[in-house]
């Protein structure tokens, strides 16, 4: 997609959408819009941990809901968080599973990841931003100006003893109208449709009685690409009422779009700063989406991502724009740079009119 905010191809509907084989592979992620929620889940006992935040562009004022606690409060939050691993079963026979490869598969290498593991050290430019998760290292970078004295103002998933809960896999039979093995980039993939396959997860979260609004639910497929009139969408994110949620591909291809956690670093790096509860941000560019300006990648770095090293594998994770982007606070962030890594690629909010 260009790199702009605008290009995020939100859904607002959960109609049927045909794939469209002959189109080129488009690398891109979506949101899909909020949706009510579903029935006997109207009025959830908790939500989010969320703060409000505000600045000034043009004399307008925008406000944001973001995810945690307010920055300036020097006071963390841990926000339990669950891994759905999802099977999908095409109807020619063919399994797609997160689970294959034991450890050193998708699910094994995701729980290891940078997301969720926090001995990962973050310098950014010469100023260590803390040793840590990597969105939370990306949002104490964000809000520089404010945690540079604030040790203690964090961002972290996990659970009650810190470590990440994997729910047990969700088997999904997918119809021969919504599924189907293909080829994209190069690659031997399951290219499922976006509505069918929310659909089921939204089943599927308003039955469990373990998710819950207060917590992160976050669904992974394993070599798959999601479509809505053509291919391929690396992840998602949304709300069913106070319910956030997000959805992503674990690619296990090097160097190809949505390789091993790229997509996870995306969805959940907006997830943290566009929650979509109780309502979307609002800012000069759109909504606030702080992974869709990068995606299309940066020299060197394909659809942006930069390599960390941990636990004996190289993890793939994308680069995210500041709330500079967006207008806010040009002295706010790390640097005062336009993004997490330094990307000198863009200098000026909206970039190419988004």
């Amino acid at each position: 997609m260009a790199l702009a905010l605008v290009a995020c191809f939100c859904l607002s509907t959960l109609a049927v959408a045909a794939e469209n084989d002959t189109e080129p592979a488009h690398p891109r992620y979506v949101v899909i819009a909020p949706k009510p929620a579903a029935p006997g889940h109207e009025h959830p006992s908790s939500t989010l941990q969320e703060w409000n935040g505000s600045f000034t562009y043009n004399n307008n004022q925008y406000n944001y809901v973001m995810v945690g606690t307010d920055p300036s409060t020097n006071s963390g939050s841990l926000i339990t968080t669950w891994i759905i691993p999802v099977k999908l079963v095409l109807s020619d026979g063919s399994v797609w599973d997160p689970l294959a490869g034991g450890p050193l598969g998708p699910l094994g290498l995701t729980v290891n990841s940078p997301i969720f593991d926090s001995s990962t050290n973050y310098t950014q430019g010469g100023i260590n931003v803390g040793t840590t998760q990597y969105i939370d290292a990306f949002q104490r970078a964000n809000f520089w100006s404010t945690v540079q004295n604030n040790p203690n103002s964090h961002l972290l998933l996990g659970g009650p003893t810190t470590r990440i809960t994997v729910l047990p896999e969700l088997t999904l039979n997918v119809p021969s109208s919504s599924g189907h093995q293909c080829t994209e980039f190069g690659i031997h993939v399951a290219c499922v449709d976006i509505n069918y396959y929310d659909e089921q997860i939204s089943n599927y979260m308003a039955q469990s009685n373990i998710i819950n609004p207060a917590g992160f639910p976050i669904f992974e497929n394993a070599n798959t690409y999601l479509t809505e009139g053509g291919c391929c969408i690396g992840g998602y994110h949304s709300a069913n009422g106070a319910q956030t949620y997000a959805n992503f591909e674990y690619v296990t291809t090097p160097g190809v779009f949505s390789q091993d956690v790229s997509a996870l670093s995306h969805e959940v790096g907006e997830w943290a700063d566009d929650p979509l509860y109780p309502h979307e941000n609002n800012t000069p560019c759109g909504i606030l989406e702080v992974g869709d300006p990068l995606e299309n990648g940066q020299p060197g770095h394909p659809y942006g991502t930069w390599a960390y090293q941990l636990h004996n594998f190289t993890y793939h994770l994308q680069d995210l724009v500041t709330l500079k982007y967006f207008g806010g606070n040009p002295n706010g962030p790390v640097n005062s740079w336009w993004t997490f890594q330094g990307y000198n690629g863009i200098t000026t909010i909206c970039q190419n009119g988004s």
